[in-house]
């Protein structure tokens, strides 16, 4: 069956970094562009950053651009989202989603805290 599974997450201070890192499986990882999201309390979801297929073509969240970093690795299976010069508004829970129109499949989620 298809999994999503993130890991990464934790609490980190302002300032500070973290790599989420979401691997895949059940699909043909290669065929399917791959995205963060994240949500707040209380906030709707939001894109993040989003990466093509092949790990082309990158498009980010005005707020996170020059922070963070979209990549993936075809061979494994995986898709990161590199996390630097964190702040207290990128507190969220942080899902990575797959997308070939129209199926959609979502991870369950990880938990990132920025907070001194």
């Amino acid at each position: 069956q298809v999994q999503l599974v993130e890991s990464g997450g934790g609490l980190v201070q302002p300032g500070g970094s973290l790599r989420l890192s979401c691997t895949a499986s059940g699909f043909t990882f290669s065929f399917y562009a791959m995205s963060w999201y994240r949500q707040a309390p209380g906030k709707e979801r939001e894109l993040v950053a989003v990466i093509g297929s092949t790990g082309s073509n990158t498009n980010y969240l005005n707020s996170v651009k020059g922070r963070f970093t979209i990549s993936r690795d075809n061979a494994k299976n995986m898709v990161y989202l590199q996390m630097n010069n964190l702040k207290p508004e990128d507190t969220a829970v942080y899902y990575c989603k797959a997308n070939r129109d129209p199926k959609n499949y979502w991870g369950q989620g990880t938990q990132v805290t920025v907070s001194s």
